[in-house]
């Protein structure tokens, strides 16, 4: 039989085994808890402020661009906000640019390009005409309609004359060469400046 002595030890051993324990899982939670704290807080950091890498970098380089599509009722042209990477030329702009009218509008604006429309180049001559280069997309995906070939052309004057200060007007091109018309209305052999008529509020805006 054990002695008072020893039923005292057990017991205090006992208490020593129990504060071991708590201590031990103690110190896992708070282990796991910093943990956790340091894993939130660098990844809140990587969010707001991203890594240095060449994805990182071009993220933090965009700016606020406007877009211009057509109306519901494709009577004017409307914008649209679309924040594109800045310190590029005026022609890779121009081209960033061409590219997000093809995108579409999000906003519940009406499509001036066909998406399938590609751009085959883009140049900005000494006299400020951006001269767009497109490929057969434009023509063959295009729904025609004067209405329709009028906000095709005015849509790309206006987002590129109006966010690109080099550019004062517009031609364009299909396979690299002047074309008639688009779909049998404008003559794609001019060269387009804006026109304060397509804008809401007229020659006012």
């Amino acid at each position: 039989m054990s002695t008072k002595k020893q039923k005292k030890a057990q017991v205090l051993e006992a208490k020593k085994k129990k504060r071991r324990r708590r201590v031990f899982f103690l110190s896992l939670l708070l282990t796991v808890s910093i943990g956790f704290l340091i894993f939130f807080f660098i990844s809140l950091f990587d969010y707001i402020y991203p890594p240095v890498t060449r994805e990182g970098h071009e993220a933090r380089q965009k700016e606020k661009y406007q877009l211009y599509f057509a109306d519901g009722n494709e009577r004017f042209l409307v914008t649209e906000t679309r924040y594109l990477p800045k310190g590029k030329s005026p022609e890779d702009l121009a081209l960033e640019i061409v590219r997000a009218l093809a995108e579409g509008p999000k906003l519940g604006a009406t499509r001036t390009l066909p998406k399938e429309a590609g751009v085959l180049g883009i140049r900005i001559d000494g006299n400020g005409t951006a001269v767009v280069n497109f490929d057969r997309g434009l023509v063959d995906h295009h729904p025609g309609g004067s209405t329709s070939e009028v906000m095709t052309v005015y849509s790309l004057v206006y987002s590129l004359t109006k966010n690109i200060r080099e550019v004062k007007n517009v031609r364009i091109l299909v396979d690299g060469k002047a074309r008639e018309t688009l779909k049998g209305q404008l003559d794609l052999r001019e060269t387009f400046y804006p026109r304060e008529d397509l804008l809401p509020g007229g020659a006012s805006s």
